[in-house]
């Protein structure tokens, strides 16, 4: 059977009239053409070209094959073109709930691959905290959700029985990190037990009271923020300290801070779908590029 690639390099010289134009076009290198070339005057016993000077000419059995090649490859786009508008990737919406750290991280980073790939889908965010993207998705509002757990997660946390009847997928595990003004000596939570702190949402204010209790002390929480960006401006001006995932050091980092791995398990990062697999292709789609992403974009504070 007659190489797909072969007869494309074949056809390109034709359209081209030279082994270099072709080259060019085709982003091969020359010697890479001059073998497909090569290799398809062997496989069909033929003789495809000739040399007219310095360039080359199709022979008849050259010319009669890059006719046909023509009309091979133009049919195979046609069928991938079919094919993807059966599957519905030239059209359609998904959607996607997501937190704040993960919109600001990695979701753009699979939202421009998705949009490039099939940018006749209509894709869409709606910024959602891991328990109302949960519910979102249930009620068939989006596609996906991103959500994330915690090992021994609190009654305000997502649990396993919010999930029962979803697929969970997970992308990323991220750490936890102690935040302190540089300059702020301590490197363990009880290091800091006579300072104010910081906290963020009801989930992440108990789970902070949680760590600094297993240290020996309950944190004196004079503010609360959900904005990350909002909460190391604070720890930057000296107010106090805080904990942070990963995710939210690497959406945004302010240089007036200290960031210090803490010890054990931090997020779970996964992605939710409903229902049994195979996923509708535009979902399967977003979820194969929220995959990629995930794994290139650093979590490291």
């Amino acid at each position: 059977m007659l190489d797909v690639t072969r007869l494309t390099v074949l056809a390109a010289v034709a359209r081209h009239g030279s082994v270099t134009a072709a080259a060019r076009a085709l982003h091969y290198a020359q010697p890479s053409v001059s073998h497909h070339l090569a290799r398809l005057e062997a496989e069909t016993g033929s003789r495809l070209l000739q040399r007219v000077g310095r360039g080359v000419r199709l022979t008849e059995a050259g010319r009669l094959l890059a006719d046909r090649a023509e009309e091979i490859l133009g049919r195979l786009a046609a069928a991938e073109a079919e094919l993807a508008e059966l599957t519905g990737l030239h059209a359609g919406r998904v959607r996607l709930a997501a937190f704040p750290s993960a919109l600001g991280t990695f979701v753009p980073v699979a939202a421009a691959g998705f949009t490039t790939a099939h940018p006749g889908v209509d894709l869409r965010f709606t910024e959602a905290e891991p328990p109302a993207a949960v519910r979102l998705l249930r009620a068939g509002e989006v596609e996906a959700a991103l959500i994330f757990t915690h090992p021994g997660a609190s009654a305000r946390d997502v649990s396993s029985a919010d999930l029962a009847g979803l697929r969970a997928e997970t992308l990323l595990d991220e750490p936890t990190y102690l935040v302190v003004p540089d300059g702020w000596p301590g490197e363990r939570l009880a290091d800091h037990a006579q300072r104010p702190w910081i906290g963020g949402c009801e989930r992440c204010r108990g789970r902070l009271v949680a760590a600094c209790t297993a240290e020996g002390f309950t944190p004196d929480i004079r503010f609360t923020t959900d904005d990350y960006v909002a909460v190391q401006a604070l720890v930057a001006a000296g107010m106090g300290a805080t904990t942070l995932p990963a995710l939210a050091l690497a959406a945004h980092r302010n240089p007036r801070v200290r960031a210090v791995p803490l010890p054990g398990p931090g997020r779970r990062v996964s992605i939710a779908v409903l229902g049994d697999p195979p996923d509708p292709p535009a979902t399967a789609a977003l979820l194969a590029q929220l995959r990629a992403a995930a794994a290139t974009v650093p979590v490291v504070g």
